[in-house]
C-alpha cells in the first residue's frame, strides 16, 4: 500500500530564506528516491487559520472543536508517515507548531489514560512514523533550557508515534552560516539525511 507523508512546515521564515525548510526539502528529495510512490501532503501550517489560535480562558470552552482539532487529527490517523520541520523561535518551538500541537494533543483522541496501568497516558498513534527536522541559531548546548528538538520528540512518542533520530542544524544565525544559501547549507549535511531516510 501506498505510504503518505504529511510534511508540517512549521517555519515562520519566507521559504527561501529558511533552513528549516531547505532541510525539509531535500530530506523529501532523497526520501522520494527510496519510496517514489508515496503520496506527500503538504501543510504550511502559515497558512492554517487554526495555527493562528492560541489556547487562552476567552476560547478553552471552544478551542477543541471538529475544524480545528478533530479535522487535523483525523489527517493524522490517515498518514502514516510525519516530516516536520520547526526552527527555534525563543528558546522554544514556533508559535504555529505550539498551536498545532495543542489542538491535535486531545485526550481520547490522540492520547488516553483509560488503558493506563501506572497513570501514564496510552498513545493512540502508534501507526506513525516521525522525522522531526530542527534548527537553532544558537551552537548546539548554548540553551539547553530551550531544547526545542527533544520537546518534539517526546511530544510524539506521548501520542505514541515511533520517531525517527532527530536531525538538528545548529547554529544558522552563525557565519558563515547566516551568510550562506540554505540550500547550501542543507547539502551540507546530506550523510545524514541519508542516513535518517534509511531508517524512515
Amino acid at each position: 500500500m501506498k505510504n503518505k507523508v504529511l510534511v508540517i512546515n512549521g517555519s515562520v521564515s519566507s521559504p527561501d530564506k529558511s533552513f528549516s525548510v531547505a532541510l525539509s526539502n531535500l530530506f523529501i528529495e532523497e526520501y522520494l528516491k527510496k519510496d517514489p510512490e508515496a503520496e506527500i501532503i503538504n501543510l504550511d501550517l502559515n497558512n492554517e487559520p487554526m495555527a493562528q489560535i492560541s489556547l487562552n480562558s476567552n476560547n478553552i470552552g471552544t478551542f477543541f472543536n471538529k475544524e480545528d482539532s478533530i479535522h487535523y487529527i483525523e489527517q493524522l490517523k490517515n498518514v502514516s508517515k510525519v516530516i516536520i520541520n520547526c526552527p527555534m523561535n525563543n528558546f522554544a518551538v514556533t508559535g504555529i507548531v505550539k498551536n498545532y500541537l495543542d489542538h491535535i494533543l486531545m485526550a481520547n483522541e490522540t492520547f488516553s489514560y483509560k488503558y493506563s496501568k501506572k497513570g501514564d497516558a496510552v498513545g493512540l498513534l502508534p501507526h506513525l512514523n516521525v522525522q522531526i527536522l530542527t534548527t537553532q541559531g544558537a551552537p548546539l548546548g548554548w540553551y539547553p533550557f530551550g531544547n526545542h528538538t527533544e520537546y518534539l520528540r517526546g511530544t510524539w512518542e506521548f501520542v505514541g508515534a515511533k520517531v525517527n533520530p532527530p536531525i538538528l542544524l545548529a547554529g544558522t544565525k552563525l557565519a558563515p552560516t547566516f551568510n550562506t544559501d540554505p540550500k547550501t547549507v542543507a547539502l551540507s549535511m546530506i550523510e545524514e539525511i541519508k542516513k535518517a531516510v534509511a531508517t524512515f
